[in-house]
């Protein structure tokens, strides 16, 4: 009886495997646009692959609106089903169909196209009394930006404003550095000439950060609503940007250290933050 109910199972979830050879399906398209422009899609779906990043956004709450399985991969699908709703499209690609969807040089077998939460300056805004906000001005390395994305909501904060220059939130890497972090932390992408009225009119004090001149990093006050500004991993925060600062911190670090990487000292930053308020 066992056995029997244990058949029925695996035929009842391959049954929701639907087989897809042609590279012209709808839905394949969709996704290798969405890989391809690292933006939603005009379904405000973005397109995220591999087995961890699926973990993140089932775990997180999202709805997967259709999930692409390698054929290699049919055991890690038969694994995951039950986590993926009844409702949700799956489709099994050849092998050689889907590596030439997914951007990654090692796919996993697996990728999705999922509609992540969307958040006004408001929410942000409202939010600021909980921790502080950082805001990425010009960030252009996805690595750097995924890093602070995990490390804003490690140490609390309340969460990332994305401004002109910076790189997509829905680029693969961000995504995957991230750690299903942009799933959860509340973010918006806004130009800095809308930001910073914002951020002035809800009383929010402007932080930059620099490599040796400033207030050292121990003598900052971390009184909130603060706003924790991140620049461009070569020339740092803008000139009209920096005349709007409130104060600029500075890190204590050898003096044959140029600087800090970008991911570096948003972490370190906001691990202070953290660390002064509790």
């Amino acid at each position: 009886m066992k056995q029997d109910a244990k058949a029925a199972r695996t035929r009842s979830r391959a049954d929701r495997l639907r087989p897809v050879a042609g590279r012209h399906n709808q839905r394949l398209k969709e996704l290798r646009l969405a890989f391809r422009r690292a933006e939603l899609t005009a379904q405000g779906e973005c397109a995220i692959e591999g087995g961890k990043l699926l973990d993140e956004a089932l775990r997180s709450g999202l709805h997967l609106e259709s999930v692409f399985f390698s054929e290699s991969a049919r055991p890690l699908a038969e694994k995951l089903l039950p986590q993926i709703n009844a409702r949700t499209e799956t489709l099994v690609l050849p092998n050689a169909l889907f590596n030439s969807i997914v951007p990654s040089d090692a796919p996993q077998g697996v990728a999705a196209l999922l509609k992540p939460p969307a958040f006004s300056s408001t929410q942000l805004l409202d939010c600021s009394g909980e921790g502080p906000l950082v805001v990425a001005a010009g960030l252009q390395d996805p690595g750097n930006l995924g890093t602070i994305l995990r490390s804003a909501e490690a140490f609390g904060a309340a969460g990332i404003f994305l401004t002109e220059g910076t790189v997509s939130a829905y680029n693969l890497k961000v995504l995957r550095g991230s750690a299903g972090s942009i799933f959860r932390l509340p973010w918006l992408r806004i130009p800095s000439t809308e930001l910073i009225p914002l951020l002035r009119a809800h009383g929010v004090r402007l932080l930059a950060t620099s490599s040796h001149q400033g207030t050292p990093l121990p003598q900052i006050s971390w009184t909130l609503p603060l706003a924790i500004f991140i620049g461009n991993e070569g020339a740092g925060l803008s000139r009209e940007l920096r005349s709007q600062m409130d104060e600029t911190v500075a890190i204590p670090q050898s003096a044959q250290v140029e600087s800090l990487n970008a991911g570096v000292t948003a972490s370190i930053v906001l691990y202070e933050a953290a660390r002064n308020r509790k």
